[in-house]
């Protein structure tokens, strides 16, 4: 165990995705044991920490592996936290990336380190692992209205912990209020002084505004208003600010005229003095954040804009790739796809087809299948995968169909990117994070 502490030290001295830490969040990564246990990796007898195996700094082709397996690229993931962070600075804006796409320490803290200004995630079991990660201030993207956790939220934060709730219903502002007022008359404390503005170590509530058929958030301006009015009225809470997601609308036309409708009702609750006077403003999901940039820039002064584009931080070659607001502000960008996702060719049964060992349980489909990106032959020449399409999945077989005069043979290796990294991270417990010529010198350890 002594060794372990040791390796653990050398590795945040290395200053690599996983080590140190960075804005109070406590460094896990480093000593995780890999074994047996850990998808992708070759360890049949006994176990290694993951600062050891950084430390050898093995290619993932030379036998510590085996296939599928799923890395990061460094350069292309620290790239794309520095395009962020510079992206905000430009224009003003804090940004709390979405966790729940990660769910990984040690890209959770380079993003704190790069500037972020907080973390989002979107329930209470990630709002848990954030807080035992030392994560100084979290968004709850979601209604909460279990007690147990609502409890625990309103003591955290009673505790120092700077951490907002969305609400889009008078039962969501009841139950929020309950929980806060027990936590206050637990310890003895008087409510508040009727002025409308809470007590620091409050929960925070942001009122939610939502778009019709689509995900949740109150419908209409006059909702808005009577939610935060609620909030005003409740005691033992404060109302934050306003919050919108604007991600699953079907085109810009549609996301402009809901942002400028979010304006509107920023506009009115701040004349009706129901905002603090730095209300917190959040929208920007991965696809249409500089359109929230372009339409808040009507919102009234002193508001606080957060972006909480959770996929920039390894973006991807399918969703993103075709939806990312850099393809329309490329002066901008870019972002650039960091997983990867490494597959053997199992059988080639027939002319124009072949299977490689990548299936359900390994890659997200549900915003497109793997991409075929680059072939590696068992001699370790590379070509480019033009003319191989992936077709299907089953549990652990991707269909190939496989185009006239291209060479791809049982036991060569392909190299797949991947579409939407929302649904990618949580199929690996460990992800080898590599540098360019894919000699591991990291592994990240997810928390779902």
């Amino acid at each position: 165990d002594a060794g372990r502490r040791r390796g653990g030290a050398a590795a945040r001295r290395r200053g690599g995705v996983g080590g140190g830490m960075i804005g109070g969040v406590v460094d896990l990564d480093d000593d995780a044991l890999l074994d047996w246990r850990s998808k992708g990796f070759w360890i049949p007898h006994g176990s290694v920490s993951a600062a050891e195996l950084a430390r050898r700094r093995p290619r993932i082709f030379d036998g510590d592996f085996t296939w599928p397996l799923m890395v990061l690229r460094r350069s292309a993931a620290h790239g794309n936290i520095a395009t962020m962070a510079a992206y905000c600075r430009r224009h003003g804006l804090d940004f709390a990336p979405h966790a729940k796409t990660t769910m990984a320490p040690g890209l959770l803290r380079a993003q704190l380190g790069a500037g972020a200004w907080g973390l989002t995630v979107a329930t209470p079991n990630q709002a848990l692992v954030l807080r035992r990660l030392g994560v100084p201030r979290v968004l709850l993207a979601n209604e909460v209205l279990d007690p147990v956790t609502l409890r625990w939220l309103a003591e955290q934060a009673a505790a120092g912990w700077e951490v907002y709730l969305q609400v889009d219903s008078p039962a969501g502002v009841e139950q929020a209020r309950r929980a806060a007022a027990g936590v206050e008359q637990a310890h003895g404390w008087r409510d508040g002084d009727g002025t409308g503005h809470a007590a620091p170590g409050r929960l925070r509530i942001l009122a939610e505004l939502g778009a019709p058929g689509g995900r949740t958030g109150v419908r209409t301006l006059d909702e808005l208003d009577m939610i935060a009015r609620a909030v005003a009225d409740a005691g033992s809470v404060e109302l934050a600010g306003v919050t919108a997601y604007e991600g699953m609308l079907p085109g810009r036309d549609a996301v402009d005229g809901f942002l400028d409708r979010m304006v509107d009702g920023v506009s009115r609750l701040a004349g009706a003095g129901l905002l603090p006077d730095r209300p917190l403003v959040s929208a920007g999901g991965s696809a249409w954040f500089d359109r929230v940039v372009d339409r808040f820039a009507a919102l009234p002064a002193g508001v606080r804009v957060v972006l909480r584009s959770g996929a920039s931080v390894s973006h991807d070659d399918g969703l993103y790739r075709r939806t990312g607001a850099f393809r329309r502000i490329p002066s901008e960008g870019p972002l650039t796809a960091a997983l990867e996702l490494w597959a053997q060719v199992l059988s080639a049964p027939e002319p124009g087809l072949a299977l490689a060992g990548l299936g359900k349980r390994d890659a997200p489909q549900d915003e497109g299948l793997p991409v075929a990106l680059e072939i590696r032959r068992p001699d370790g020449t590379l070509a480019p995968a033009d003319g191989v399409t992936v077709t299907r999945m089953n549990d652990h077989h991707v269909y190939l169909t496989v185009d006239d005069g291209v060479a791809l043979a049982p036991g060569d290796l392909v190299r797949f990117g991947i579409s939407h990294p929302c649904t990618a991270f949580d199929r690996w417990r460990h992800i080898p994070v590599v540098d360019d010529g894919h000699h591991v010198v990291d592994v990240l350890h997810t928390y779902f």
